[in-house]
């Protein structure tokens, strides 16, 4: 079954597919269990919405937030096609009423909670109905591995025992081919096809900027609020305290500065979030409890004031700029305390020790991806495998430095000294005392020849390997190879940013490649 324009248009008010939607379709109509990752505006909710119109027949989706199935079922409803959700703040008359359009047969798109699986009675029903589809939404949610696991996911895989016969369709905006098999394994996929698009955000302009305190993290964050004067702001920061403290010292100079964070209470969180919708908040300032389901199309500027837990995170929290395809700045202020912060999380948690080393490990990812030295974009594809790959996008912080896009750093003497917003994180995971030399980040004519060998040949193995080239090393680890030049695996030991694993894969192939070049050119 071909998916056709004419329902495209007629029923969803659009004149064409967006990049891999199609695919993805024509794989949920021909019967086939399917993964698909489409970032945040890829289109996701027309993959299963459209078979609900074109098999005329029911959907039932599995989403994890109220108000984001209020918000899918309010528009399909406008668009004239039949849509309900349940959720426990209903009344029974409200239900009665869902079940009652569904029994009328025909087309209909269910949306509720991946608890409500769990109950038998709907068990039953869900046994003795026609279904066209079961779609997971925010699928990375049913991987422990993922960045966002919830227990309440895990227990999804009763669908297909329940029935076999129904195909489902995973969706997530942010996934690593490793999550992606976890996925397909805790739901009992049958050989499901994967599909992964879209990654590629042509608009957005990625930046990464070493900070070295609070104060340089401030004056960057002004900077920016200033060159992007137009359209929303998100500012997301690590702690319910710093969003708060953040938030106080930026009303003293810009207005329509709000807060959000999972402690506050309900009536607050939707008093600010419609502020924020509405325009009377122009900058919000929020840690990751906000952006879920969340779709202003004019938000151009994204920062994270504190480094994230992982790339998807980052990724995901930035696909929320520029969703109107409308130039946008995407900015992460780098600060070595801020791993300390993660670190802290991590073993606060109380995860099994596997899922803690998984963690560190898409910790220490994102870390080498802030040090890293090649296109911001073009490592993101890779690392998330997309269909598509591109060698230099031209507009991020590595291809385009002099960009007028790029937030510019003022000298610190133009603000005064503000008292700092964060306490030292305490406790955590020693981030180990491997420091680079302060002499690598003005290397010499011979050193800088040695550090481009060393750059190259990185290029060649992630291309080889297929992972980003932040995965092999980043920059900082080749300036300090460049600077220290060793010449035995001890001596790699003490190189930045290399541990046993690293240096059991490439450790020989550096001291016999780069390092073995480096006295032709003394």
């Amino acid at each position: 079954m071909t998916p056709t324009q004419d329902i495209l248009q007629n029923f969803f008010k659009l004149s064409d597919f967006r990049r891999g939607q199609k695919e993805i379709i024509s794989a949920v109509l021909a019967g086939r269990d399917v993964m698909a990752v489409l970032p945040t505006g890829g289109g996701k909710s027309l993959c299963y919405q459209y078979p609900a119109v074109f098999k005329n027949e029911l959907v039932i989706v599995v989403s994890p937030l109220i108000a984001l199935m209020k918000d899918q079922v309010a528009g399909l409803r406008r668009l004239g096609i039949p849509a309900g959700c349940l959720h426990s703040g209903q009344k029974d008359s409200e239900k009665r009423e869902i079940f009652q359009q569904m029994d009328k047969g025909g087309p209909y798109l269910l949306y509720l909670s991946p608890e409500r699986v769990q109950k038998e009675g709907f068990q039953r029903w869900i046994a003795a109905r026609k279904i066209a589809l079961f779609a997971i939404d925010e699928a990375h949610c049913v991987s422990q591995w993922g960045h966002d696991f919830r227990e309440e996911y895990s227990q999804l895989k009763i669908l297909k025992s329940l029935r076999p016969d129904v195909p489902i369709l995973a969706l997530t905006a942010s996934a690593t081919p490793f999550v992606l098999n976890d996925i397909s394994k805790q739901l009992n996929l049958k050989s499901p096809e994967r599909h992964v698009h879209g990654f590629y955000r042509s608009n957005l302009y990625f930046q990464v900027e070493s900070c070295a305190n609070d104060e340089e993290k401030l004056e960057m964050l002004k900077q920016a609020l200033r060159q992007n004067s137009e359209g929303r702001v998100l500012v997301y920061c690590g702690t319910r305290k710093i969003t708060e403290a953040l938030a106080n010292e930026l009303e003293r100079e810009f207005s329509g500065v709000g807060f959000y964070h999972a402690g506050l209470t309900n009536n607050q969180r939707t008093a600010a979030q419609e502020s924020y919708a509405t325009g009377e908040l122009r900058i919000l300032i929020a840690t990751n409890a906000f952006g879920m389901g969340i779709d202003h199309p004019d938000v151009r500027l994204v920062v994270h004031y504190q480094m994230p837990a992982n790339i998807d995170s980052l990724y995901q929290e930035m696909g929320r700029a520029g969703r109107d395809g409308q130039h946008s700045t995407c900015v992460m202020l780098y600060a070595k305390k801020d791993k300390g912060l993660q670190s802290f999380f991590i073993t606060q948690s109380g995860a099994p020790p596997q899922i803690q080393s998984s963690r560190w490990n898409t910790l220490d990812h994102l870390v080498e991806y802030a040090e890293g030295g090649e296109c911001r974009h073009a490592e993101i594809l890779t690392y998330y495998q997309d269909s598509q790959r591109i060698e230099s996008c031209g507009h991020c912080d590595v291809c385009a430095p002099t960009s007028d896009r790029r937030v510019k750093s003022l000298p610190a003497s133009f603000f005064s000294k503000i008292t700092s917003l964060q306490k030292k994180v305490r406790g955590g995971r020693s981030s180990g005392s491997k420091a680079p030399p302060a002499a690598s980040q003005s290397m010499d004519s011979t050193q800088t020849e040695i550090f481009e060998m060393l750059r190259a040949w990185r290029k060649k193995k992630s291309k080889e390997l297929d992972v980003p080239a932040f995965v092999i090393m980043s920059d900082k680890t080749l300036r300090h190879l460049a600077t220290a030049r060793p010449s035995t695996e001890e001596e790699l030991k003490e190189i930045y940013g290399l541990g046993e694993a690293k240096i059991e894969k490439f450790g020989q192939e550096i001291l016999q490649g780069p390092m073995q070049l480096s006295p032709l050119i003394l």
